[in-house]
């Protein structure tokens, strides 16, 4: 018998892959999201990575990539999921600027849905980041439901895990000790509820702190964080089609 091979996940079971991927810039229009000390709001930032992420995509994958939002528009949290389901995504990847009362919080975050958040400062970028959802309490109910049968879970970890540590690996090439961390974290956000297909949320870094506020308004860095996401989602597509080769 030959050696023992991992066992495979449904998706590379059924040899899917990855033709089509929705890119969702957190906030917009109104909901401005987070801003940092000098002015500058998370909204702004979300779709400048968004767009960078794109082009990065189209580059490495050859996948076709929608934007939930390609300027300064409203868009509600259920209606992000909405497209990336009748679109037929076979990705889902929310990007959001974290913030926190500290301004010594820093570091990247990887976050991928779960009842049950990590820790209180999971808990609490989910409150901020959920805080434009229209959803009322009678809508619990069905909440349950949806996370209780979300078979992309075990794929979003996979998502997860090699789209963190992608970008970790590249941005401390460059800025060394500078990037921190935060490693993949669990939490009820609304915006992945619902997904149809592996999801995950990137918290790209803390608008609250000085030296990031800096480093999200800075082209190269941009650039390098986007590069580096799209070259997680690729070896992870990568991996869906060769595991059973």
């Amino acid at each position: 018998p030959g050696a023992p091979t991992a066992a495979l996940s449904l998706a590379q079971q059924l040899g899917l892959g990855v033709r089509r991927v929705v890119i969702d810039p957190g906030h917009g229009g109104r909901d401005p999201g987070a801003i940092s000390p000098s002015g500058i709001m998370e909204k702004d930032v979300t779709l400048r990575v968004a767009k960078l992420l794109a082009t990065a995509l189209k580059q490495r994958l050859g996948s076709e990539v929608i934007l939930t939002r390609d300027r300064d528009i409203f868009l509600p949290l259920e209606e992000r999921t909405a497209i990336a389901n009748s679109r037929d995504a076979d990705l889902f990847i929310s990007i959001h600027v974290n913030s926190a009362p500290s301004r010594g919080a820093r570091g990247v975050e990887t976050y991928i849905l779960d009842m049950v958040a990590s820790d209180d400062e999971a808990m609490r970028t989910a409150a901020r980041e959920n805080a434009s959802s229209a959803r009322s309490f009678s809508d619990l109910q069905n909440i349950v439901h949806q996370l209780l049968n979300n078979a992309k879970l075990q794929e979003s970890v996979h998502l997860a895990n090699m789209v963190h540590e992608t970008v970790v690996e590249s941005l401390r090439q460059t800025y060394g000790g500078r990037v921190n961390d935060r490693g993949i974290r669990r939490a009820p956000f609304v915006v992945l509820i619902g997904a149809r297909m592996p999801a995950l949320l990137v918290e790209v870094g803390f608008i609250s702190n000085p030296e990031e506020e800096r480093l999200l308004t800075d082209e190269q860095y941009l650039n390098q964080l986007a590069a580096s996401i799209a070259e997680g989602v690729r070896q992870y597509a990568t991996n869906l089609n060769t595991a059973s080769r």
